[in-house]
Formats: structure tokens, sequence, C-alpha cells
């Protein structure tokens, strides 16, 4: 049997104020590459590399103007193009893994434990490893260039975490609300359409955010299969940029990588209270 030290009035006062500091201390050594990333968006390049501070002298906002126009189309043209990829990705991963995810939870089919492992055993797949075959079969028939490759395996269940993820959320859901639609004559569209998919919220706003974040940030399937100007989306642009010039502009570039934060801290913030509680109702089942 063990017992905790015991601590004086004094001493459990003392604790939380220093937990507090310390959080706050690891906080800030964690966001300051942001931090300096924004300040120096607003910097001049000859002062960027001299000052690894995070106090401004005066602000160049011109950078942002600068970045904005940099490249040809303008970055405007490279966040629609991700918007575009992000929103296919994700209506793609929402309609397929909940589909794929109920089969594997409510339905008996021949063969569904090898099935579910073989699913569960492409989590720990490479992407290099089957980049190079995809590429020769979506070359074959011409989709290289396009975000087909990019989208249609999302409609395609790929995604064996969203998956796995779905399935351990409906599988804490009760049976009875199944046999009790099954009474009054639905079938398993049915029951998946009214019953399970609006019980799945959680779950699904927590594939939306993680496949929006994974899909705006992802550079290297962007880079293999975009290879116009005009297709490239944030994460391709950002690598142009400093190929653009000889002498790279680092506070335009610093400028529009601060834009292209800017949606995803905005869809953290919006969804934070989805995410939490999605990853608390599965992880534990």
């Amino acid at each position: 049997m063990t017992t905790e030290p015991y601590r004086t009035p004094l001493g459990r006062r003392l604790s939380t104020p220093v937990k507090h500091v310390a959080l706050v201390l690891i906080g800030f050594v964690m966001l300051y590459p942001v931090l300096w990333m924004v300040v120096s968006s607003l910097r001049p390049d000859d002062v960027i590399f001299r000052s690894p501070g995070l106090v401004l002298d005066g602000l160049r906002t011109e950078n942002y103007a600068e970045g904005w126009n940099a490249l040809t189309p303008s970055f405007g043209t490279y966040l629609l193009n991700s918007a575009v990829l992000v929103l296919g990705c994700i209506i793609g991963n929402l309609v397929s893994c909940s589909m794929a995810a109920y089969a594997f939870a409510r339905l008996n089919f021949s063969g569904k434990r090898w099935w579910f492992g073989i699913m569960l055993g492409t989590i720990m797949l490479p992407i290099h490893v089957i980049i190079v075959p995809q590429y020769v079969l979506f070359s074959q028939i011409g989709w290289v260039n396009t975000f087909l490759p990019l989208i249609v395996p999302k409609v395609l269940a790929t995604d064996a975490f969203f998956v796995f993820l779905m399935v351990q959320f409906i599988r804490g859901l009760p049976r009875e609300l199944d046999e009790a639609a099954r009474i009054d004559g639905c079938g398993h569209p049915r029951i998946f359409l009214r019953i399970i998919l609006p019980l799945m919220k959680p779950a699904l706003a927590t594939t939306t955010i993680f496949t929006f974040i994974w899909t705006w940030n992802d550079f290297f399937g962007q880079l293999i299969y975009l290879t116009d100007p005009d297709m490239y989306t944030v994460p391709v642009a950002l690598r142009s940029f400093v190929d653009s010039t000889v002498a790279t502009s680092w506070g335009s570039q610093f400028a529009m990588s601060v834009v292209s934060l800017v949606p995803i801290f905005l869809a953290f913030l919006i969804g934070q209270r989805y995410l939490v509680q999605g990853i608390a109702t599965t992880g534990g089942k």
C-alpha cells in the first residue's frame, strides 16, 4: 500500500502556480518558431536572420503584397486549389470511411476478421512503398496533373485510420437501436443513414479536421502528381516560391507561410471541441 507524501497547505498553494508557470514556459518554447515566423514576415530581408527576438522596430506590410503577387498566377489561385482538393478529400473520406466502418462494425460476412486485419495492416505501409505503382497506374489512365489521383483514393476508403476510428465509435453504440429500427422495417441503408450516421457526429468531425489538416499540409503527394503551375497547391507553391528568384525574399515567403497557416488555425480553433470529443469517445473502446 502506497501513500502520497504529506504536503503542507503552503506547499499545495505553491505547487499550482509553479505548474502553471512551467506550462506557460513550455508552451512559449513550442510556439516560438511560429511567433518568430509571424514577426519575420513583417521585417525587411536584411534584418530577419540578424534578429532572433520577437520585438519589431517597424512594420513592413509590403511583404504580404509582394508575396501574394510573386508567382504567376497569384497566391490566391493556390489557396483555391488547396481548398478544392481539401473539400474533395473530406467528402470522400466521410462517405467511404463511414460506410466501410458500418460494414465492419454491424454486418456479418465471410472473412470479416481477416479483411479487418488487412485493413489495419495498410496503416503500417509507408507511402514510399505504394507511390511508384500508383503513379504508373494514374499516369497510364491520364490522371497526372489533375486532382483525381489525390481525391479518388479517398472515395475508396483507403485511409484505414479513419475507418478504424469510426468502427470503434460504432461499436460503442447500443445494438438495441439497430434492433428497434429493424422491427420497424428498416434495412441496413436506412439504419445507417437515420440511426448510426446522426450519432457519429464526433467521429465525423474528427475525420473532417484531420483530413483537412493532413491534406492541406501534404507536400509529397501533391508534388508528385501536380506539374502545371496553375494546378499547384499551397505547399508546392511555397516551395516554388523559393525557386522563383535567385535571391530569395524571405520576408515575402514568411508572409505567405503565415497566410497558409490561417485556415489550419481556424479549423483547429472551431473544431477543437469536436476533435477532443471524437478521440475521447473512440479511444477507450
